[in-house]
């Protein structure tokens, strides 16, 4: 499957959640899963058929492993990556697909479902917000550095200032494009490659800088947990990485 092809794949999947959602009375909690709600079973079930009819493998954080486990490609899915937010009515929530082949992140496509706003990136092709390249801030220096968090640090890190907004394909995102300077994982938290391998092919073909405060590989084919951090710049990465209080 060319690129071009891949990405609309990934388009008419994104484009399936949001009529699914636009459908969908009970956003509320589902009763099965903790922390599921309605709105992300309704997403997934919109999702898989298209991902799994374009000849798709697909790692949900719904539900799991499906389509062919032969397939040259899979899809790893957050249907609704912020649900918490969605269900709150917070318009920060998004629908994350990132395209594993045999070398890592092949294509990723993070969209806004509150806002429409479309992230976008090809392995080797830039990345692009509504169609516009994008770049990350640059910034070099922790104490100026604005950060997205998920968690909560053991005391001040030394960062300017600090956001946790809740959907971390999003806050990838923000980074590829500057509105922040780093994005990272503290405390005790964790996340899933479903939650930001889109974003981090966006940021890796805008300029940023993915690693994981454990060392471990960031690229992820199962529900094993991570702790990416993610920055403007390798300085800046750097500075994140060795903040031994987080």
């Amino acid at each position: 499957m060319d690129e071009a092809r891949l990405l609309h794949v990934l388009d008419e999947a994104i484009r399936a959640v949001r009529a699914a959602l636009d459908g969908l009375d009970d956003w509320g909690p589902a009763g099965t899963l903790p922390g599921q709600y309605r709105l992300d079973l309704a997403a997934d079930a919109a999702a898989l058929p298209v991902l799994q009819g374009a000849g798709l493998a697909v790692l949900s954080e719904e539900s799991g492993l499906s389509g062919d486990p032969s397939a040259a490609l899979m899809a790893v899915i957050d249907p609704v990556d912020g649900s918490t937010n969605a269900h709150r009515g917070i318009p920060f929530y998004s629908t994350s697909i990132c395209v594993l082949d045999s070398d890592g992140p092949l294509a990723g496509m993070v969209v806004n479902q509150a806002t429409g706003t479309r992230f976008e990136a090809v392995r080797g092709g830039g990345a692009r917000h509504d169609g516009k390249a994008i770049a990350p801030s640059g910034c070099t220096d922790l104490p100026s550095a604005i950060v997205g968090i998920s968690g909560f640090p053991g005391c001040h890190p030394g960062w300017a200032q600090f956001r946790a907004l809740g959907a971390a394909s999003l806050e990838f995102c923000a980074v590829a494009e500057g509105m922040l300077d780093a994005y990272s994982v503290v405390g005790k938290s964790t996340l899933f490659g479903w939650d930001y391998l889109a974003g981090m092919l966006i940021c890796a073909e805008a300029g940023a800088v993915t690693a994981d405060r454990d060392g471990a590989p960031v690229v992820v084919r199962d529900a094993s947990p991570r702790r990416p951090v993610v920055a403007a710049t390798r300085q800046l990465s750097a500075q994140l990485l060795v903040v031994g209080s987080l």
